[in-house]
């Protein structure tokens, strides 16, 4: 069943091909792993269908189908599907999913792959705070700044159930770093949440105004002054 379901997704991805659009495809990624120029909301298409015709049985079976996607990929969008198949309502709130959260950002390693889990730690996040909200603690320091990242994107779809606790603690512990994927992501997280909350988004980044990096200031803040 799962070798079934991952043939199916493979094939039909070579088949929706665009081989001149994968070349500009893959220097934009800055990625060694070629591409093979299927735009992303058709590979969510296609591995919707896929699982809608070979659904997979159990979430086991679905872990087994993400991580074969995943470690044997050799075009991008192979990847692009398993972390789209990790959507599935079978694993949303799923804790065991969460080793295979942190493989696919550890070896990702790069924005397009990390963001795009983002939502998915953020449904554990709301389902599991008891587990959820040490182990991003724990993250929010981890020497992969990719780590760090998913940490500080994690409550992205949260909104007014954010716990803005929790986003100035890891905001905090990222405060000095000056990798620009960590200050973009700080800037990224305040300013969603500014639409929820734009008086204590303005208030932290004045406490903050000091050690936050202009790029996160600026990000962070663009919001408000039409709040």
């Amino acid at each position: 069943m799962t070798k079934d379901l991952v043939a199916l997704i493979r094939s039909s991805l070579r088949a929706a091909g665009d081989p001149e659009r994968a070349i500009g495809a893959q220097a934009y990624m800055k990625s060694d792993m070629p591409s093979l120029g299927v735009r992303v909301p058709e590979v969510r298409s296609i591995a919707k269908a896929a699982a809608n015709e070979i659904p997979p049985t159990s979430p086991a079976d679905l872990r087994l189908a993400v991580l074969e996607l995943w470690r044997e990929a050799k075009a991008r969008e192979e990847r692009y599907a398993a972390i789209d198949l990790t959507g599935l309502r079978l694993v949303k709130e799923d804790l065991d999913m969460l080793p295979v959260y942190e493989e696919i950002i550890r070896t990702g390693a790069w924005w397009d792959l990390v963001d795009a889990v983002a939502h998915r730690i953020c449904a554990l996040l709301l389902a599991h705070r008891a587990t959820m909200t040490p182990l991003l603690l724990r993250w929010a320091k981890d020497e992969d700044k990719w780590i760090r990242r998913a940490a500080i994107t994690a409550q992205l779809g949260a909104k007014s159930k954010t716990d803005h606790d929790l986003l100035a603690a890891i905001i905090e512990c990222n405060l000095y770093d000056k990798e620009f994927f960590i200050r973009k992501a700080i800037g990224w997280a305040l300013r969603e949440y500014s639409k929820s909350d734009p008086d204590w988004v303005r208030a932290f980044a004045a406490g903050h105004a000091s050690s936050l990096s202009p790029l996160s200031l600026r990000e962070g803040t663009r919001l408000l002054s039409s709040s």
